[in-house]
């Protein structure tokens, strides 16, 4: 059995679908989901490639790649959070009540 079918046996269809939401939002570090889930920037594309179809995988590589906000190495110090002002609080994945 391949390792990203490993991976997605691990997790169920809502964490999934977050660490997909995740993977596309431009400010998210890969390092906050695997904060969260416990997957490597690698396993996160292996989940995106399994789970997406082939053109709209390439164009999320494309996106991504060497984006400076999706690699915490390449991130500007000041930016020490990993995501948008206007975005509802969230911690270890669960909404929190303002």
């Amino acid at each position: 059995m391949s390792k990203a079918k490993d991976i997605l046996r691990d997790l169920d269809e809502r964490a999934i679908d977050r660490i997909i939401e995740m993977a596309w939002e431009d400010r998210t570090p890969f390092s906050a989901i695997e904060f969260q889930f416990g997957v490597s920037e690698q396993e996160v594309i292996k989940i995106m490639r399994d789970q997406m179809k082939a053109s709209s995988f390439r164009m999320w590589r494309e996106r991504v790649q060497g984006r400076s906000t999706k690699h915490r190495a390449l991130r500007d110090p000041e930016m020490d959070t990993f995501k948008a002002n206007r975005q509802r609080q969230i911690t270890h994945n669960k909404i929190s009540k303002r």
